[in-house]
């Protein structure tokens, strides 16, 4: 059994952004030599998450618009962790609703997605370093 590791690296603009990271992923399939197994994605930081989604703009828009009604950034004050000295109990949440990580199956040096399935790392307490850990391992 082959196994393959690599690290992502990521670093937003913004508070809260999607990144399409499908195409770094078939890159890592490529990179791994593996034709047959599985490949493993998730966040390394607890205020990150990936997940499998459609890439439309409007459901991003609306990602956002519900995220923030759950888990809303302001009042800080309104969350016991950000008496702490952070800001960021609501990028914690957001991240527990998105999801810590995704598995896909690779099937002939291909990850098997459906029709409009795209994977994503979404940030939610972002404008620093973060990475993510691709883990693939098959024959």
């Amino acid at each position: 059994m082959k196994s393959y590791r690599k690290e992502l690296w990521f670093h937003t603009k913004r508070r809260r952004e999607f990144i399409n990271i499908t195409p770094l992923l078939e890159e890592c399939v490529r990179e791994s030599g593996i034709k047959e197994g599985l490949l493993l994605c998730n966040a390394m930081h607890i205020t990150a998450s990936v997940f499998i989604n459609d890439d439309e703009p409007g459901l991003h828009h609306d990602f956002e618009v519900w995220l923030e009604k759950l888990a809303p950034e302001k009042p800080y004050s309104q969350y016991k962790h950000n008496d702490t000295g952070e800001d960021n109990a609501d990028a914690h949440l957001k991240r527990t609703i998105m999801g810590r990580e995704v598995v896909i199956a690779i099937t002939d040096r291909k990850m098997d997605l459906g029709p409009w399935e795209q994977v994503f790392y979404g940030e939610f307490d972002g404008m620093r370093p973060k990475r993510v850990l691709v883990k693939i391992i098959g024959e």
